[in-house]
């Protein structure tokens, strides 16, 4: 058997010293991963393994619906907690404003489970509320672990009896020593919600065996840690073949959409899956509108047909895949806490592969029309349909914001060029411009009273942590002063 060069173990070495550093998560071996496709494969492995639960069961997700699906879980949830298991249920308060009432949370906390909401409005926060916990994770007993896409909901299930489709998702299960980090993930967010879940209730990897022999990096981010962002953009840079991209909200930022460009025109297979109707119907047209830039670099783009499509994944080279939670937005990247899957195996990359060429049998193609016109490719079939309501992505309005940010900010200080379809970006900003210019000179007070009342809100909030920073500032010299090291 031939040996590898020293100096190709070297790149490799230095490649894997790049890739850690530029995500922020070490590579794990010895693990085994499972591809899950919709709610029809996920839902029933989350389930199954709550009920095998004999020791803990950690589970977090953006969305919690009182419906059907939702009561199946908690009732799951329930009776593992009243069969002595700790269960610990993490939600996030906005997520789940308006689709779980208090009394559903309560009916878990009566048989026993410990459940908190993430984030929920403070004084002392003005703006923390931006910050949402948008993961979606199950670990049980330190032996299986499921990251995701999916929210638990009657959406993601669809209704055949009416003919509705399930939404489109995808997640994995691992087994082996990642699942520590899956684990450790969900307790440093717990923490941020409450007290912290005692260290001896923790595993380490060492303590789990190995299972198989998959390296994968868990991705647990949390806001301004941008290391998903660095480690997309870096995966756009190494792609050597392929790169295809689904995503629920895509609304990039010029550098990325820079950066898949340049893929492009370097050769790369460079594919977009995004939704052809999305439950933020708001969010669709600014995405729309980054179209044209990759279309001409040489971007392929696709519209899924079907109701939504919410899926977060990304596959290169048939040897890298991502599963998870982020978008490819800035609020995913900078935002919130985020939590994903990155797989090196090309075995797994081949799945996702083949499971991304069967998505593109129920899409449609975007291409360039004219100079100032994109349009599909062929008939959109399927039967498309609007959501209902803003439901589990409200958060994604965020990103919207930021791409017509980016687009007003380039138009206003002719930083880089601008294409013609983001003409109707700039109209729109410009209207309410407009909007705003008019109510300041009529109506002025409109505008003075609602900024003061933010200003004294946020000096009130700015002195109340101040307070806070110089207590524990005090106690902890005390401490030092009463025990000195």
């Amino acid at each position: 058997m031939s040996q590898v060069r020293p100096d190709v173990l070297a790149l490799r070495a230095l490649a894997e010293q790049a890739l850690s550093r530029t995500a922020g998560a070490p590579l794990v071996g010895g693990n085994a991963i499972r591809l899950l496709r919709d709610a029809a494969q996920n839902y029933p492995a989350w389930l199954d393994a709550i009920d095998s639960a004999r020791g803990s069961v950690l589970f977090e997700n953006y969305i919690v619906h009182d419906d059907a699906i939702g009561r199946r879980f908690a009732d799951a949830l329930a009776a593992k907690a009243c069969d002595g298991v700790r269960v610990r249920v993490l939600y996030d308060w906005l997520g789940c404003r308006g689709t779980a009432s208090r009394a559903f949370w309560d009916r878990l906390r009566a048989a026993g489970a410990e459940v908190r909401a993430f984030n929920p409005p403070r004084f002392d926060s003005p703006l923390g509320w931006v910050s949402r916990n948008h993961r979606k994770s199950l670990c049980v007993d330190d032996r299986v672990a499921f990251v995701s896409g999916l929210c638990v909901g009657r959406m993601w299930v669809g209704d055949p009896r009416r003919g509705i489709a399930p939404w489109r998702d995808t997640g994995v299960e691992l087994r082996g020593p990642a699942v520590a980090d899956v684990a450790q993930a969900f307790a440093r967010a717990w923490a941020d919600a409450g007290a912290a879940i005692p260290a001896d209730e923790l595993p380490g990897r060492a303590a789990i065996a190995p299972c198989g022999d998959v390296g994968l990096r868990v991705l647990a981010t949390m806001p301004s840690a941008a290391g998903l962002y660095r480690l997309d953009q870096m995966i756009a840079a190494l792609a050597r073949t392929t790169l295809w991209l689904t995503d629920a909200y895509f609304a990039g930022t010029a550098t990325y959409v820079q950066a898949l460009r340049q893929a492009a025109l370097d050769g790369v297979d460079v594919r977009l899956l995004a939704p052809g109707a999305s439950d933020v119907p708001v969010l669709s047209p600014i995405t729309r509108a980054g179209y044209r830039s990759l279309l001409e670099a040489g971007v392929r783009v696709f519209e899924w047909n079907g109701p939504m499509l919410h899926a977060k994944t990304a596959v290169a080279d048939g040897r890298w895949g991502r599963v998870g939670s982020s978008n490819l937005n800035l609020a995913s990247w900078l935002g919130n806490w985020e939590l994903d899957v990155a797989v090196e195996d090309t075995g797994f990359a081949s799945q996702m592969q083949q499971a991304y060429l069967a998505d593109l049998e129920g899409a449609t193609e975007i291409v360039l029309a004219d100079r100032n016109r994109v349009r599909l490719a062929g008939t959109r079939k399927g039967g498309a349909r609007r959501g209902r309501g803003l439901g589990g992505s409200a958060g994604q309005l965020a990103a919207g914001a930021a791409r017509v940010g980016n687009t007003f900010g380039a138009a206003i200080a002719n930083r880089r060029l601008l294409g013609a379809a983001e003409s109707k970006t700039m109209t729109g900003a410009a209207v309410v411009l407009i909007g705003v210019a008019a109510v300041a000179a009529l109506w002025p007070q409109a505008l003075a009273w609602p900024l003061a009342a933010f200003a004294g809100w946020s000096a009130i909030a700015l002195l109340l942590r101040a307070g806070r920073l110089r207590r524990k500032a005090r106690e902890q010299s005390r401490a030092e002063r009463r025990f000195p090291r």
